[in-house]
C-alpha cells in the first residue's frame, strides 16, 4: 500500500456520502471519523439512523475484512451482554461492497450501525469506576469471543504484543534515554517469552484504544458500553486484549499502576485470569507501548501527514517511563490483588511456616532483660501524642516514652503495625495521585523502644543484604536488612534507626547466627527526630530496593504492602501487638442512623471520618489532609495550639460559672469591645450563635415592649425557637411551617438574581423593608427589630447591596424599632476590609451577635450592645447562662481575639480574599457557569448559573464531591443550592487558594 501517496489514498466527505448513497442506498451526511487504516466516516441520515462508512485504502485484503464481518456476526448472538456494530448489507445483499477511485484504485466499503455514546478519549474524567467498567466490558468481550475462529485470525502481525519483538530493529529511531527504555522492555519481555507463550490463547479484538471504546451518554451513570473497529483482532495470548485496555487507560493518568489496577479488577470480574497470566502482564503492557510509540516513529518517516498515527505517541512515553520506575514485582503483586489472589504468592506459605517458629520481641533485647509487650499508640487518632505541634518535639516525646516505661517497668514499649500516622510530613512521602495529592501514612513495621546505644539482636539466622546509612547522611541512622532462607521460600527483616557507625561495620554477604548482635540503636537526630527506637520490618520480597525499602505505604495501595510486609507479630504471636480493629464508616453511619436524630445530616455521597484538625486541614483516619474551605467554625485555625493551650491550662484549675469574680470573663470583654465602636460597650456572654440570636430577639422584645421582627427572605439566624421563627431558610424550607404572624420578610437583597438586579437597588429593598414595616404600623403595631446578617449566609453568600442597610437602619429606627447585625458568620476580622460585617456599610447596629468564631470551635458566643439597651433589659429578671462567660470558655476566646490580631489574619483574609475573588473572576470568564463571583475578605460565594441565569444546583453537587475526591472540602448554599461557599480558616493561604482554584480548574473541564 506504500507505493500508493496518501493524498491519493484519502476519501473526500462528499465521495463518502456518493458512495452510501450508490452503494446502499442511504443518504446521509458525512463527518470524518479518525482510524489508522481505513477511511471512517459517520453518516447522519435526516430524520433517521446514523452508521459508519469504512472505506479501505487500496489493495486491502478482502478475506480480512470478511475475518472481521464473521466476528460481528459471532457477536450478534451476545447482544444480551455486550453491544457491538452490525453489519448492514449494501443493495446486492453484500456485506463488503467494491468501488473504484477515481484513480482507478479498487476499494472496499462496508457500513456498519453507528452505536451511539462517547469516545472513552473525549470522556472527562477518567475515574476509577469508568475504567472499572471498562474492564468489566474487556472481559466480557474476550468470554464472548473464547469459541470463535477463523483462519484469518492466525497472522501475523505489527500490532500483535506477541510478535512484538520486531521494535528490536528500529530503536534506531530514539534518543539514547528512550532506547534505553525500550530496550529494557523487549529484554524483560524476551526472557520471559517461552513462558508467555504457553498462556492462554483466543482471538481478541486487539485495539482496545481510547478511540475505539464507546462510553453511555448520560453523565451520571458513566460507563463503557461497547467496542468499535475490529479492524485488528487476531488469535493471540488472551491477556494481550487485557494489556491493551491497560496501555491506554493509564495513559494521562499520575498514578498508572492505580489506574491499570482498576481495569483488571474489572476485566477479572467479566473474565476469570489465571495466575500464570497476571505474571506477565506487567511486561505485555510495556510491549504494546513500545510497539504504539515505534509505529509513531515509523509514521513520522512514511505519512508524516496522518496526525492520526501520532496521537498516542506523547501519551505513551510518558506512560513507559513510568512504567519502568516500578519494580514488576510490585505490579505484578497489585495485579493479584484485583484478581482476589494473594498479593504475594508466598504470603500463606510464611504464615504456615511462623506457626513453627518460637521468637519473642525480647529476642530483639535480651540485654533489657522485659518480656511481654505494651502497644503504643502513635495513630492519627492518638491522644497520648497529643497537639501535632508537639509530635517534634523531642523532649517532650522523650519524658512521655520514659514516663510510659516507669509505669511499666517489665513490659517493652512496642507497637505501630499498620497504623496510619500523621509524623510523615516531608515530601518524599507524598505523590500526586489520580485524585489528588496523598501520602504514604500507614507504617509497615513495628516500632521498639529503647535507649541510644542498646544492643539489638537477630532473631533469627540471616544473611546481611543490606549495611549502609539509611539516607546518605546521619539523619536518619543505620539500616540493615537481613535474608532468611527456609526450605520454601525466602524473605527479609528490617532493622532500622540504627547507629550510622554499627550499621555500617557490617558487611553485605556477612552471615549472623539466631541471637547474635547486628548492631546498636541510633541517637538523636538518627531516628529522624524521634527517641531512639528500632523500627523492625517483615518483607517477602525486596521488590527493586537494594539500599533501602519503604516503611509506610498508600491507603489506596495497602492491601498489597501488608501481603509483602506481613505483620511481624506473626512471627512474636504477642496479643498486645495485633493490630486494633479501627470502627468502620459504615458501622458509624449504621449507629448514627438508627439512635441519633434523622435530622443530623452528614457532608458529601460518601461521608469522611475525620479524627484531627491542622491549620487549613482536617485529617481523616487514615492520615488524608482535606483543605478546608468552609469550616469558619476553626476561625484562626484548626486546633490552634495558643488557642488549645489556653484551654487546657485554665481547664487545669477551674471551670464555673459567672457568680463567682475572675479575670477571664474581664479580660474577654475588653478584647472584645476594643474592636467595637464606642457606642457598643456592653456585652453578654452565650454558648452558640443560636442563643446569642435568641438573646438579641428577647432584648429587643423587652426594650421595645413589641413583637414584630423584620427579616430577609432566606435568612437564617439559629436553631432555637425563636430564631427558627425569624429563618426564613427554615420555616420556608422542606419541613417548614411557613412564616410566622410576627416575622415580617422583605426580598432577599440580591442584586444577580433577586427581584431587583444591578446596580443602584439599594434603595428598591429598602422600600420594600419600609413597606413591610408600614403594614405592621396598619396593625397597629410597631417592629421590634431588624436582624439580618451583613452578608446573608445561606441565601448564598449574598453582599448587601451598597447603600441599603444605612437606609434599612434609617427606616428601623424611624418606626422605633431595634437593629441587629448577625455577625455569627462574618464577624471577627473575616472580612478583611474591616473587622465586623456592619463596618462595611458603616453603619452601628443596636445589637451585634457572635458566634462561631470566637471560640474557634469551643461552645462560646457573645451579645454585645449599647449601654441603653442594656440598662433597658436590665428590668428586673435576672438573665444567667450557667455555662456562658465560664472561665475555660473566656480564655478560649481571649487566645482566639489575640491570635487574629496577633498574626495579622485580618489582613490575611483581606489579600488572600483579594487575590481568590480576582482569580475566580478570571476563572469565570474561561467557564461562564460559574455565573457570579461575590464577597468580601475570605467569605466568598461562587454562583453557578446557565446563560439564561436558570439555577444549577446539579453541577454545584457535582464540584463539591469531586473536591472532595481531591482533598478539597467545599459546599453549597442557596435557595437553590448551587452557590458553592468558601469561608476557610483565616489561616488560608495564598498557596492554599492556589491549590483551590488549580484543583477547580481542572474539574470544571470535566463532562
Amino acid at each position: 500500500m506504500k507505493e500508493v501517496p496518501y493524498n491519493e489514498m484519502r476519501i473526500t466527505k462528499t465521495l463518502a456520502e456518493r458512495i452510501c448513497s450508490d452503494l446502499y442506498a442511504i443518504h446521509g451526511l458525512a463527518t470524518p471519523l479518525p482510524g489508522e487504516i481505513d477511511f471512517n466516516f459517520k453518516m447522519d441520515v435526516p430524520e433517521g439512523e446514523s452508521y459508519v462508512l469504512k472505506v479501505s485504502r487500496p489493495g486491502e485484503n478482502h478475506e480480512i475484512l470478511e475475518f472481521q464481518q464473521t466476528m460481528l456476526a459471532h457477536l450478534e448472538q451476545f447482544k444480551e451482554c455486550i453491544e457491538a456494530p452490525v453489519a448492514i448489507k449494501d443493495v446486492s445483499g453484500r456485506k463488503i461492497s467494491e468501488f473504484k477511485d477515481s484513480c482507478g484504485h479498487k476499494r472496499l466499503v462496508r457500513l456498519l450501525r453507528w452505536i451511539p455514546g462517547r469516545l472513552y478519549s473525549k470522556v472527562n474524567p477518567h475515574t476509577d469506576a469508568l475504567r472499572f467498567s471498562l474492564g468489566i466490558q474487556g472481559g466480557t468481550l474476550t468470554r464472548s469471543l473464547l469459541n470463535f475462529d477463523h483462519p484469518r485470525a492466525h497472522r501475523k502481525f505489527d500490532w500483535d504484543i506477541a510478535d512484538s519483538l520486531w521494535t528490536e530493529k528500529y530503536t534506531y529511531l530514539f534518543r539514547d534515554d528512550q532506547k534505553q527504555i525500550v530496550s529494557y522492555f523487549q529484554q524483560g519481555f524476551s526472557n520471559g517469552l517461552s513462558d508467555f507463550d504457553r498462556l492462554r490463547k483466543s482471538v481478541v479484538h486487539n485495539d482496545a484504544n481510547d478511540n475505539n471504546i464507546l462510553v453511555s451518554d448520560a453523565l451520571k451513570d458513566t460507563e463503557v458500553i461497547a467496542f468499535i473497529d475490529f479492524g485488528d483482532a487476531v488469535y493471540t495470548q488472551t491477556i494481550n486484549d487485557l494489556a491493551i485496555m491497560c496501555a491506554y487507560g493509564m495513559m494521562q493518568q499520575n498514578n498508572p499502576l492505580g489506574a491499570a489496577v482498576s481495569i483488571v479488577s474489572g476485566y477479572n470480574q467479566g473474565f476469570k485470569l489465571e495466575e500464570a497470566e497476571l505474571a506477565h502482564l506487567y511486561w505485555a503492557i510495556a510491549m504494546r507501548l513500545v510497539i504504539s510509540v515505534t509505529k509513531s516513529a515509523i509514521n513520522k518517516v512514511d505519512e508524516p501527514d496522518n496526525t492520526y498515527l501520532q496521537i498516542s505517541e506523547k501519551p505513551a512515553w510518558e506512560v513507559l517511563e513510568k512504567w519502568k520506575e516500578l519494580s514488576e514485582d510490585l505490579v505484578h503483586f497489585s495485579f493479584r490483588a484485583a484478581c482476589d489472589f494473594a498479593p504475594h504468592p508466598k504470603q500463606e506459605m510464611f504464615r504456615t511456616w511462623c506457626k513453627q517458629q518460637h521468637v519473642e520481641v525480647a529476642q530483639l533485647f535480651p540485654s533489657e532483660k522485659k518480656s511481654g509487650c505494651i502497644n503504643l499508640d502513635l495513630s492519627v487518632s492518638s491522644k497520648w501524642l497529643g497537639h501535632l505541634s508537639d509530635f517534634g518535639n523531642f523532649d517532650l516525646f522523650q519524658f512521655k516514652i520514659d514516663r510510659l516505661q516507669k509505669e511499666h517497668p517489665e513490659k517493652i514499649i512496642a507497637g505501630g503495625y499498620l497504623e496510619p500516622r500523621m509524623v510523615y510530613s516531608t515530601s518524599a512521602y507524598d505523590r500526586l495521585g489520580n485524585n489528588g495529592s496523598e501520602s504514604r501514612t500507614i507504617h509497615l513495621g513495628i516500632d521498639v523502644w529503647f535507649p541510644a546505644g542498646t544492643p539489638v539482636h537477630a532473631p533469627l539466622d540471616g544473611e546481611v543484604v543490606t549495611a549502609i546509612n539509611d539516607k546518605g547522611d546521619k539523619e536518619y541512622g543505620g539500616l540493615i536488612i537481613l535474608k532468611h532462607q527456609t526450605d520454601r521460600f525466602h524473605f527479609y527483616s528490617l532493622y532500622g534507626h540504627l547507629s550510622v557507625k554499627s550499621a555500617t561495620e557490617r558487611k553485605v554477604g556477612e552471615y549472623i547466627k539466631k541471637g547474635e548482635r547486628i548492631a546498636f540503636l541510633g541517637d538523636f537526630p538518627e531516628n529522624g527526630n524521634w527517641p531512639p527506637h528500632l523500627h523492625f520490618e517483615i518483607m517477602l520480597s525486596m521488590l527493586d530496593y537494594k539500599n533501602d525499602f519503604p516503611g509506610v505505604a498508600y491507603k489506596s495501595e495497602i492491601e498489597v504492602w501488608k501481603s509483602i510486609c506481613p505483620d511481624p507479630n506473626l512471627l512474636f504471636m504477642e496479643p498486645s501487638l495485633e493490630p486494633e480493629n479501627k470502627i468502620s464508616d459504615a458501622e458509624l453511619i449504621s449507629y448514627r442512623k438508627k439512635h441519633l436524630g434523622k435530622g443530623l445530616s452528614l457532608s458529601y455521597d460518601d461521608p469522611l471520618y475525620m479524627v484531627r484538625g491542622m491549620g487549613a486541614y482536617l485529617i481523616d483516619v487514615w492520615g488524608r489532609k482535606y483543605l478546608d474551605t468552609v469550616n469558619n467554625v476553626a476561625h484562626v485555625g484548626h486546633e490552634h495550639p495558643e488557642v488549645v493551650k489556653a484551654g487546657q491550662n485554665q481547664m487545669a484549675l477551674l471551670n464555673t460559672n459567672t457568680r463567682y469574680l475572675h479575670e477571664n470573663i474581664n479580660i474577654l470583654a475588653r478584647e472584645l469591645l476594643e474592636t467595637m465602636p464606642p457606642e457598643l460597650c456592653v456585652v453578654h456572654f452565650v454558648n452558640s450563635g443560636s442563643e446569642a440570636n435568641e438573646l438579641a430577639l428577647r432584648m429587643a422584645k423587652t426594650v421595645t415592649q413589641q413583637n414584630d421582627i423584620m427579616a430577609s427572605e432566606i435568612g437564617y439566624h439559629g436553631n432555637t425557637n425563636a430564631c427558627i421563627e425569624v429563618s426564613s431558610y427554615k420555616f420556608d424550607g422542606q419541613g417548614g411551617g411557613g412564616c410566622p404572624e410576627h416575622t415580617h420578610l422583605f426580598p432577599l437583597p440580591d442584586t444577580f438574581r433577586g427581584k431587583y438586579r444591578g446596580k443602584n437597588t439599594a434603595e428598591d429593598y429598602a422600600n420594600d423593608l419600609k413597606k413591610q414595616i408600614e403594614l405592621v404600623k396598619q396593625k397597629g403595631r410597631s417592629p421590634a427589630a431588624m436582624i439580618i446578617e451583613p452578608i446573608i449566609s445561606c441565601g448564598g453568600q449574598i453582599p448587601l447591596p451598597e447603600g441599603f442597610l444605612p437606609l434599612a437602619f434609617e427606616y428601623m429606627r424611624e418606626a422605633g424599632g431595634l437593629c441587629i447585625s448577625d455577625e455569627v458568620q462574618v464577624g471577627c476580622g473575616r472580612m478583611g476590609k474591616t473587622f465586623w460585617g456592619f463596618e462595611l456599610h458603616k453603619v452601628v447596629p443596636d445589637i451585634v451577635t457572635i458566634g462561631k468564631p470566637l471560640g474557634n470551635g469551643h461552645p462560646i458566643a457573645a451579645v454585645v450592645c449599647t449601654r441603653e439597651v442594656a440598662d433597658k433589659f436590665a428590668n428586673g429578671m435576672e438573665y444567667f447562662n450557667t455555662f456562658g462567660g465560664n472561665p475555660v470558655s473566656c480564655a478560649i476566646a481571649t487566645a482566639v481575639l489575640r491570635t487574629v490580631k496577633r498574626e495579622k489574619l485580618q489582613g490575611n483574609a483581606l489579600n488572600v480574599g483579594n487575590y481568590l475573588k480576582t482569580a475566580l473572576k478570571k476563572l469565570a470568564k474561561a467557564f461562564p457557569i460559574l455565573a457570579n463571583v461575590r464577597g468580601e475578605g475570605l467569605f466568598l460565594g461562587i454562583e453557578l448559573t446557565d446563560e439564561h441565569f436558570n439555577p444549577l444546583p446539579d453541577q454545584a453537587n457535582y464540584l463539591v464531591n469531586r473536591m472532595k475526591d481531591h482533598g478539597i472540602l467545599m459546599s453549597v448554599d442557596g435557595p437553590d443550592h448551587n452557590v458553592l461557599k468558601i469561608k476557610p480558616p483565616l489561616v488560608f493561604s495564598q498557596d492554599n487558594a492556589i491549590t483551590l482554584l488549580d484543583c477547580l480548574k481542572l474539574i470544571l473541564k470535566e463532562d
